[in-house]
């Protein structure tokens, strides 16, 4: 399946809602000050959030007036073509020419980290990398016992210690043996933690000062698994781990859960932190790379 029609089939829950409602909007009728107000409302609707919802409208209305604009099918276009302008910063997060490459996934509780390791890894084994999964989240068992299903799925190693164990040191030994087993891409899992709780957020300071002194450079990438469904909470999350980490970008989880697809330009426009996967549903092979342009086409066309 293609990405364009992954993004439609993951915004199906949207179909009856925000994206319908937004894909009307450019029928037949008028380019007028009610089709901005109206659009507007609808932007607000699907998540995409106040400020951002109208920093669209201002840019759509003057690519209108300058280009003389008469069809609203036509004002299509140039929205397809503004919300892929804003989200482009979200394509081709590609890691650096390391070895091995390691990747931190960090998030609240149940956001969809497990899950999106997982993903992540079979994603990077389908390209021919070696790939170590860390069960970094120390504190549930069941979190340790679910990613090594996943990883026998993924058809990856797992590094993984007893529940309990200190989660730095599960990294330290991470490190080694991904340079012992020469792995081309390290990917660790890590507990789900509330954004707001001082104590967690400096525990995954801790988690990257050590991989970084096992291996100079790591992490690679710090990704923030966000759960779309949450809304606008999402933003809230991404906000407070960036200060805490500097995120490098976004998985966007179960994205075929919610029926307001319009977080995802809501978080690349106000955070400026690019969205590098998407959650499309259940299975392994249910994650994509984040393709500006085939989201705002799968938003915007039927």
């Amino acid at each position: 399946m293609s990405l364009l029609n992954q993004f439609k089939t993951s915004l199906a829950r949207s179909k009856s809602g925000f994206v319908d409602r937004l894909g009307s909007l450019f029928g037949s009728g008028e380019i007028n000050d009610e089709f901005f107000e109206e659009l507007e409302e609808t932007l607000v609707s699907g998540d995409v959030g106040v400020q951002t919802s109208l920093k669209l409208v201002d840019q759509l209305r003057e690519a209108i007036g300058n280009q003389k604009v008469k069809e609203r099918e036509e004002a299509r276009k140039l929205l397809i073509q503004i919300i892929t302008d804003t989200m482009s910063s979200g394509e081709n997060s590609t890691l650096a020419d390391q070895k091995p490459a390691v990747i931190l996934l960090v998030g609240v509780n149940g956001s969809g980290k497990t899950t999106s390791a997982a993903k992540l890894a079979n994603l990077y084994r389908q390209q021919g990398k070696k790939v170590l999964l860390v069960a970094g989240d120390t504190f549930r068992a069941a979190a340790i016992e679910q990613l090594e299903i996943w990883s026998g799925r993924a058809g990856v190693d797992l590094i993984k210690q007893e529940p309990g164990s200190d989660p730095s040191a599960l990294f330290f030994d991470a490190m080694n043996a991904a340079k012992a087993r020469d792995a081309d891409v390290v990917i660790g899992d890590t507990a789900g933690r509330l954004h707001s709780k001082y104590n967690l957020m400096k525990e995954l300071n801790k988690i990257y000062r050590v991989v970084g002194r096992n291996l100079p450079g790591a992490p690679h990438q710090v990704l923030l698994v966000v759960d779309a469904t949450t809304g606008q909470n999402a933003v809230a999350q991404a906000r407070s781990f960036n200060e805490a980490l500097a995120l490098d970008g976004l998985i966007l989880a179960k994205l075929d859960g919610t029926a307001r697809g319009g977080i995802v330009i809501n978080i690349q426009d106000e955070l400026e932190i690019p969205v590098s996967y998407v959650g499309t549903g259940e299975k392994i092979e249910d994650l994509a790379p984040f393709n500006a342009a085939d989201f705002a086409h799968a938003l915007l066309e039927d």
